[in-house]
């Protein structure tokens, strides 16, 4: 513990000192990032994050991982052997993972045309979490397996996926024990990854599709949060903390988009647009839907979808700085700044609805009000840059966290398999404790790089300790990636949609 407080308190001095330097910075000269590199280092980060057998060759470009998990789901005779673990951990939580698995999917589908050679490995990301959601939700009629791994026994080890000795407890929700929230999400994940495949792999389209259909069923016929069902397997982790009804708007949305069916018009209508709200997350899926369905009343003008339209720019009005009803913080630096658990996660998920939305208008050449400000597609497109350019180090330490892109990045960021020396090294197993000394407390930077991950980032006075025992700021998460895949294809340049 002694060690682990010398290196909070010995980077932070140098990280105070970096920020009095720049303190009297209020918005940066705007710099011109390598999006392209960007955009291929985030999709490479999940390759670091697969649980299972691994691919040879160059379908597994992350050579210090190796399979793990390879027993997952035998606790309950079933095959859940796949999918991503969630961050730094080596559990698998379906809730956040399939939130990825939609963001990612939305990107393909949105800047799919933008990401030239990077689509193929962007649509792989998303195919190794959808081929384990459909196993999660065919394997056994009537129930939804939501997770792999107790949390609470895992969150006490340090040690590499491939060592893995706790338990991989299997969880699941039924008619008996509901998840309304984690279903519709999956529902989400499935139908949106549809529309990624109906061309390249009609078959696999069709699957995905019909196994949306019946998840979300699921999740309208048996209400119930999955917090609720779970408890402690889920919470405090990735609890459902905004309810269900989200989730229910989000996956009717994205199965109506799949398939233009009347019932799930109908659906989306019985629940209303009236949940108003300035965030964007794994969790609380609002402001995603009302984007997702203004798209049809800006682009096909379809007045039916106008409520949504309203809610979407009512949201952009509380992000935007200079708006009157802007409810969002910035650092010094510029950042949008939500929550300081893993802030990253709302600025990337935002920004996402910032470039979609503006792409949306500027196909119509449309503006809106927020009071008696004027917002244009290039004001919601000039505040997105600025929140990619500041990951990318365009901010006051000049730090990019994104891990390996640019010359100066966090080296000692919370993920087992990154600051545990890899198999190929170390032959030996590394017990529950044993990656604790010298490995955890090390001062050393981490061993493996795990390209593309995008970090929890700075605090609200724009510094940051690389500090490995800091999760909520040196944690990387595939929802950090997933939603920022999307922007950084939009600013790629010379791809266009």
């Amino acid at each position: 513990m002694a060690m682990r407080l010398s290196l909070s308190i010995f980077i932070s001095l140098f990280v105070i000192l970096g920020s009095s330097i720049s303190s009297s910075v209020q918005v940066l000269a705007a710099g011109n990032p390598n999006y392209r590199e960007a955009l291929a280092k985030s999709i490479l980060f999940f390759q670091g994050q697969r649980s299972g057998r691994l691919p040879a060759g160059a379908a597994q470009q992350i050579t210090w991982r190796s399979n793990s998990g390879l027993s997952d789901g035998r606790q309950a005779y079933v095959d859940l052997t796949g999918g991503y673990y969630d961050a730094g951990d080596n559990v698998k939580f379906n809730f956040p993972m399939a939130f990825t698995t939609t963001m990612l999917s939305w990107g393909a589908l949105e800047y799919g045309k933008r990401m030239g050679p990077q689509l193929p490995e962007t649509r792989a990301a998303i195919r190794w979490a959808t081929d384990y959601l459909i196993k999660c939700a065919r394997q056994t009629p009537g129930r939804l397996y939501v997770g792999v791994g107790d949390p609470n026994v895992d969150h006490k080890c340090w040690e590499r996926p491939e060592d893995m000795d706790t338990s991989r407890t299997v969880y699941s929700v039924s008619p008996s024990n509901p998840g309304s929230d984690v279903a519709g999400e999956t529902a989400a994940a499935l139908a949106a990854a549809s529309l990624v495949f109906r061309r390249v792999d009609p078959k696999y389209s069709k699957l995905l599709l019909n196994t949306a259909r019946n998840v979300m069923q699921f999740a309208i016929q048996y209400r119930g949060a999955y917090s609720d069902s779970l408890g402690s397997a889920v919470c405090p982790f990735y609890c459902s903390y905004s309810g269900y009804n989200d989730e229910l708007l989000w996956g009717a949305a994205w199965l109506f988009r799949a398939t233009n069916e009347l019932y799930y018009y109908n659906f989306i209508k019985s629940l209303g647009a009236s949940d108003s709200t300035d965030i964007f997350s794994w969790d609380n899926k609002f402001a995603g839907a009302y984007v997702l369905l203004s798209r049809r009343a800006l682009l096909n003008n379809d007045k039916n979808f106008e409520p949504y339209k309203q809610e979407a720019e009512q949201f952009m009005c509380r992000i935007l700085p200079n708006s009157p009803s802007s409810s969002t913080q910035y650092t010094q630096g510029g950042l949008i700044y939500k929550l300081p658990g893993s802030n990253l996660q709302y600025v990337t998920s935002i920004t996402f609805l910032l470039t979609t939305y503006s792409k949306y208008m500027a196909a119509r050449k449309l503006t809106f009000d927020c009071g008696n400000l004027v917002v244009t597609p290039m004001a919601l497109r000039n505040l997105a840059k600025q929140q990619v350019d500041y990951i990318l180090g365009v901010n006051p330490l000049k730090m990019s966290y994104m891990v390996g892109y640019g010359p100066y990045y966090p080296k000692r960021i919370h993920h087992r398999g990154s600051s545990l020396p890899s198999l190929t090294s170390h032959r030996q197993s590394i017990g529950c404790d044993g990656g604790f000394q010298p490995f955890f407390y090390s001062l050393n930077p981490n061993p493996n790089i795990l390209v593309g991950a995008v970090v929890g980032g700075p605090n609200q006075n724009d510094g940051f300790p690389d500090d490995r025992g800091d999760y909520s700021h040196s944690e990387p998460a595939t929802y950090i990636n997933g939603a920022i895949v999307g922007p950084l294809a939009f600013f790629a340049g010379s791809y266009r949609s």
